[in-house]
């Protein structure tokens, strides 16, 4: 059954998806404690990318923060694989956005906040967090956006 926070992204028309296969050698999440650590998280949409290349480029900064969106939608769905119901989510610690960026690209801040207010709008206040918004010349499989997340677990 579909705890509080499923029944808040059913509300703005949003299903969690299936955890992302790992890409490599990793785990998609893990939970050490209190604390859940996802993998970074890519734009996948039901295995594939929907876009590939870099922001400011080949991909414009609203479609980039899009994409964080759907980064985010995946790491939560990484958080409930390790946590079991995502409505042990005490608060969203950390989110670190990777951007990749056509040389003259400086609006990373404003392409992560696609996953920031995701995350806001699924979880309210407990969706406020510290984060990083980092611009890079390449990512995986040539995605335009990576979202990695730490949240903190009730202790039940």
């Amino acid at each position: 059954m579909a705890g509080a926070v499923e029944a808040k992204l059913a509300e703005l028309g949003l299903a969690l998806p299936d955890v992302v296969p790992p890409l490599a050698s990793y785990q998609p999440a893990v939970r050490s404690g209190v604390y859940v650590y996802t993998s970074g998280q890519l734009p996948m949409v039901d295995g594939k990318l929907a876009v590939t290349g870099k922001v400011g480029a080949e991909v414009t900064p609203d479609e980039a923060r899009e994409l964080a969106k759907t980064c985010a939608l995946n790491a939560l769905a990484a958080v409930k694989s390790v946590a079991g119901d995502l409505d042990r989510i005490a608060r969203v610690v950390k989110v670190v956005g990777f951007v990749a960026s056509a040389a003259d690209f400086t609006g990373q801040p404003g392409v992560i906040n696609g996953a920031s207010e995701l995350l806001g709008a699924v979880l309210g206040d407990k969706g406020v967090h510290a984060r990083s918004a980092v611009g890079v010349a390449v990512l995986p499989l040539d995605a335009p956006v990576e979202v990695e997340v730490q949240v903190e677990l009730v202790d039940a």
